[in-house]
């Protein structure tokens, strides 16, 4: 059955409400299980969703930054490992977006319409840093490559049918190498074993001379010789699955003090007969919803930037979209965990028994968190506002 496709924002964000609350009911046991979300993916592929930006001349949607950071952002709330996997989906669309010939353009958007889904095999361990990448595309005579090289925290690989892979031609400059997930020579092992975010099968990639065709390689590199948005859009959906997640957790440590908590015996005595009714948990809810509604609202403010910069890129404009990102990225992440802990802190002792798996919240937010440190996105900011130094251009503010 073919792909469904998305017209417009609306029916984009109609589509993905519709979805996280049919992923939710299962997540707890997915979790739990460790069982792998094929068929969940499979409906968001067959549901239209992960082609909602190819861009209208191509006959797709092209949806701004806000729905789409609304998608992961509702996509996150119901199952913060889902939401995670087709993070990278989206990056490197962008890429094609930015660097492709019109004939990859025709061929990879087509493809996306069609319910193709993209991984990524960007990470590699052992390296001096994350941008110390060691991949090599190796020029044959006919004019294909040879790839080879180890990737690790590979999300979604395992569930592609393509899988872009981060890799330094012989100029040393960074392209991108598009391979089937079927081609020879490639492997993916799923030995992720996170303590959060179980499910998104961040295993590893092993490409031993697996043969690329030279148009299916992407120069990366250009894309950070000008104004871009690949690291801000890129990050928006990363802070789009934290503010998810502590909507999530904080809905569910409601959901459990109105059904299962007891009140605690000084406030029954003061005259309060249910756990709801607790004024210090009242306080205590209410402080974290302002979190959470302060995480939601920076979202929404980068996103629009991302948008504006997107209708008119400079220096200028992609530096205040990065800025607004990061700040966003940064309010979530701590929002993420500090709400997933605190569920515990108001649902009482049964909260904490694994059966009931409350935990995978913070789990999933710990995990997630620790992708790249928010401490330097406040540095950038500082420098921003205080001597007016635009932020670094790379892919990951």
């Amino acid at each position: 059955m073919p792909a469904r496709v998305i017209t417009d924002d609306a029916e984009a964000l109609t589509v993905a409400a519709a979805l996280a609350a049919e992923f939710r009911a299962g997540a707890s046991a997915r979790d739990t299980e460790r069982r792998l979300p094929r068929a969940e993916l499979d409906r968001l592929s067959a549901a239209g969703l992960l082609a909602v930006t190819v861009p209208a001349e191509h006959g797709g949607a092209d949806v701004s930054a806000h729905t789409l950071a609304e998608i992961f952002r509702l996509l996150a709330a119901a199952d913060g490992s889902l939401a995670q996997i087709p993070q990278s989906h989206f990056a490197y669309v962008n890429v094609i977006r930015r660097q492709g010939t019109p004939e990859q353009q025709k061929f990879f958007f087509a493809e996306l319409l069609a319910g193709r889904r993209f991984g990524n095999a960007q990470s590699e361990a052992g390296t001096k840093h994350i941008q110390d990448i060691r991949t090599r595309l190796e020029p044959q005579p006919d004019g294909s490559y040879l790839l080879t090289g180890v990737k690790h925290y590979s999300t979604g690989a395992l569930f592609a049918d393509w899988i872009p892979v981060l890799a330094r031609a012989e100029d040393d400059n960074l392209h991108v190498a598009y391979v089937p997930r079927d081609a020879e020579g490639l492997t993916v092992v799923d030995d992720w074993d996170g303590m959060g975010q179980r499910t998104t099968a961040s295993g590893t990639v092993r490409l031993e001379g697996v043969r690329v065709p030279g148009d299916r390689v992407l120069p990366h590199h250009l894309t950070f010789q000008g104004p871009q948005l690949h690291g801000a859009v890129a990050q928006l959906l990363h802070a789009a699955i934290d503010a998810g997640i502590a909507s999530g957790a904080l809905e569910e440590a409601a959901e459990f003090v109105r059904t299962k908590s007891r009140p605690w015996f000084e406030s029954v005595d003061a005259g309060y007969g249910t756990a709801a009714e607790d004024p210090l948990l009242i306080q205590r809810f209410g402080e974290l919803a302002v979190q959470v509604r302060a995480s939601g609202a920076l979202l929404r403010e980068a996103a629009h930037t991302v948008d504006a910069a997107r209708a008119e890129l400079t220096d200028d404009s992609a530096a205040e979209a990065s800025i607004a990102v990061a700040a966003a990225k940064a309010h979530a992440a701590h929002t993420a965990v500090e709400v997933a802990g605190a569920l515990f802190e108001l649902a009482g002792t049964r909260s904490a028994l694994n059966s009931l798996n409350l935990h995978r919240h913070w789990r999933d937010a710990r995990t997630h968190t620790l992708h790249d440190p928010a401490r330097w996105k406040i540095q950038h900011i500082g420098r921003y506002v205080l001597n007016g130094t635009r932020p670094p251009r790379h892919g990951l503010l």
